[in-house]
C-alpha cells in the first residue's frame, strides 16, 4: 500500500498502548501476544517517563514504531535519566520515514540512550549518530548437572532475596521482579552475596539459553559460576550459558562465540563501565 499524506510522528501515550502492542505483534515478532507486548511496553518500576516512545501514523492508522523504556538511576552519587531504545518496526514501505522515529526519541535532552538488540541496518545509523559500542565479546558454557562447591548457596526465594539484598542491589530486584523477561537469584558463600539477573535466551530458533544480564559482585559470580550453571539447568532446564567476557572472563569449557549481539549506548559523561543492561527490554521482552 503506497503511503499516503497524512503522515505523522508522535509520541506513544498509555492510550496508543494496546494499538502499538497488536502492531508489534502483528509485524515484528508473532510469538508474543498482543497482550505480552502491551505488558512489556510499560516497565514496572517507578518512573516519570514522557511517553513509550515514538510512532509513526498514516492517517491514524500506526505503520512504525520505536520503543523506548525509561528508568532513574544514581551512578557515582549522580541521577541518570536512561532511555533504552527498545523494538524498533516500521513497515517495508514506510522505512525511509524510520529514521525520524529514532530522532524523535534522541532529541530529547538529558538521557542517556541504550540500544541492546539493534539490527543490522540501525547499527550503521547508529553510529552516524554517535552511539558507542559495548565489548559484547561473549562465551557459551555448558549446563552441567554437577555441583562443585556445596558451601554455595542459590535461591531464587523473594523471602531470601529481601532478606539479604541491601542498598541498590535490593532496589534492582524489586523493581524487576515483576519483569516479564527478567529472571533472578541470590548466590551467598562465605557470608558475601550477589544479585543475579538473567534471562531465558533463544538461539537458532532455540530457546534454551541463560543469559547473564547483570551481577553485582562479578568476583562472586565467577567463583559460583560452575553451580550457577547446574541451578540453570536443574531449574530451568536451560542447557547452555551465555555471558560477556567482560564479566566471566574464559573459564574452563568456555567456547568463543564467533558472532555476538552488538549493544551501543549514547552518553556525553557516562562510560560503558558505567552502563549495564537492567531497566531495559532484555528484562522487559520475552522474546
Amino acid at each position: 500500500m503506497a503511503e499516503g499524506t497524512g503522515l505523522e510522528v508522535r509520541p506513544i501515550t498509555a492510550e496508543d498502548v494496546d494499538q502499538v502492542a497488536r502492531f508489534l505483534a502483528a509485524e515484528l515478532n508473532s510469538r508474543l501476544s498482543a497482550e505480552t507486548w502491551a505488558a512489556a511496553i510499560v516497565p514496572p518500576w517507578p518512573v516519570t517517563a514522557p511517553n513509550h516512545g515514538f510512532l509513526l501514523a498514516d492517517s491514524g492508522r500506526v505503520v512504525g514504531v520505536q520503543l523506548a523504556i525509561y528508568s532513574e538511576r544514581m551512578i557515582m552519587g549522580r541521577a541518570e535519566r536512561f532511555c533504552n531504545l527498545a523494538a524498533w518496526c516500521v513497515l517495508d514501505d514506510y522505512r525511509l520515514h524510520g529514521v525520524r522515529l529514532l530522532r524523535s526519541a534522541l532529541a530529547q535532552p538529558g538521557y542517556t540512550f541504550t540500544d541492546l538488540s539493534p539490527s543490522g541496518s540501525v547499527i550503521a545509523v547508529n553510529q552516524r549518530l554517535k552511539f558507542t559500542e559495548f565489548d559484547t565479546r561473549s562465551v557459551l558454557l555448558p549446563n552441567l548437572p554437577w555441583r562443585a562447591n556445596r558451601s554455595i548457596a542459590i535461591t531464587a526465594e523473594p523471602v531470601a532475596l529481601t532478606a539479604a539484598l541491601t542498598g541498590d542491589e535490593l532496589r534492582y530486584y524489586r523493581d524487576h521482579r515483576d519483569c516479564l523477561a527478567a529472571r533472578q537469584v541470590l548466590i551467598t558463600h562465605g557470608g558475601e552475596n550477589c544479585l543475579v539477573v538473567y534471562r531465558r535466551d533463544r538461539r537458532k530458533g532455540i530457546s534454551a539459553f541463560a543469559s547473564i544480564l547483570y551481577a553485582s559482585r562479578p568476583d562472586l559470580l565467577r567463583r559460583a559460576l560452575p553451580d550457577l550453571r547446574a541451578y540453570f539447568l536443574r531449574r530451568d532446564r536451560l542447557i547452555a550459558t551465555l555471558a560477556e567476557v567482560r564479566l566471566v572472563g574464559r573459564p574452563p569449557g568456555a567456547v568463543d562465540l564467533p558472532a555476538t549481539r552488538r549493544k551501543m549506548f549514547r552518553s556525553d559523561h557516562l562510560t560503558a563501565e558505567q552502563v549495564d543492561y537492567l531497566y531495559s527490554e532484555l528484562t522487559c521482552v520475552p522474546w
